[in-house]
């Protein structure tokens, strides 16, 4: 959950975007009332950095479960923020997701494993579930993933394997819901892996976006930003593996 200074959490900033870490526990807007989500965490600070003059713009370019840590990046100018929308909808803004799951994926080291499924989401719920793809609002949804680490917990005796996940489409609860479909659930992860060992964890749900790379939308220049979870999974099992994240 977020504590401190906003500022301990923004990675880069200038005039048109600001890139920001968010916590696991914090959601990225509209929040319940009383409780403070990413958005306003933001927008308090640039008006305060603005002096209080004015009602600062900060647009939401994509959005974070609220259990789920890692990299976003928002607009400060609606130039800005279109620019980076369109790069969303055109699929060149690179997701890469860590994430600690149990099951059965393919042999540590082998090439990338694609998922290829169709999603409809249930609004009424919030959750989302594999269907045909003949069904009425059902989307395609595609992640490819590759094994870094297993590790085996001591406690439970259950054996749990780092996933690097590159995110192809956007759909609502997308990794949660393809990978436990998949037989693979992720560690801390109650609403998808209930009566599996998915809900098993020392933590929260075990899912970082870890890098994020996308064109600056008005100088063109390429950004990449990456981070370390701090989720207790995977300080806990894969400290070593993890080394070469920020």
């Amino acid at each position: 959950m977020f504590s401190g200074k906003i500022e301990d959490y923004i990675l880069f900033e200038d005039k048109d975007i600001i890139v920001c870490r968010k916590p696991a526990g914090l959601a990225v807007q509209n929040a319940r009332i009383g409780a403070m989500d990413m958005e306003s965490c933001l927008k308090n600070y640039l008006a305060v950095k603005a002096g209080g003059r004015s009602i600062p713009y900060l647009a939401v370019i994509h959005r974070l479960d609220q259990p789920v840590e890692g990299i976003l990046v928002f607009g400060k100018t609606p130039k800005a923020a279109k620019g980076l929308s369109a790069q969303i909808t055109a699929g060149k803004m690179e997701k890469i997701y860590l994430a600690v799951t149990y099951g059965m994926p393919p042999a540590l080291g082998d090439d990338c494993t694609v998922l290829e499924n169709y999603l409809k989401k249930d609004g009424k719920s919030n959750t989302s579930a594999v269907v045909d793809k003949n069904t009425p609002g059902a989307k395609c949804a595609r992640l490819s993933y590759e094994v870094l680490d297993e590790a085996r917990d001591r406690i439970t005796d259950s054996k749990k394997w780092l996933l690097r996940i590159h995110l192809d489409t956007g759909r609502h609860h997308q990794i949660r819901v393809q990978m436990a479909h998949a037989g693979m659930p992720l560690a801390g992860d109650r609403k998808y892996g209930a009566g599996t060992d998915g809900a098993i964890g020392a933590g929260g749900l075990a899912l970082c976006a870890a890098s994020l790379t996308f064109s600056h939308p008005v100088t063109g220049k390429e950004m990449k930003f990456e981070t370390r979870p701090e989720g207790a999974e995977f300080a806990d099992f894969f400290k070593h593996a993890l080394t070469s994240f920020c």
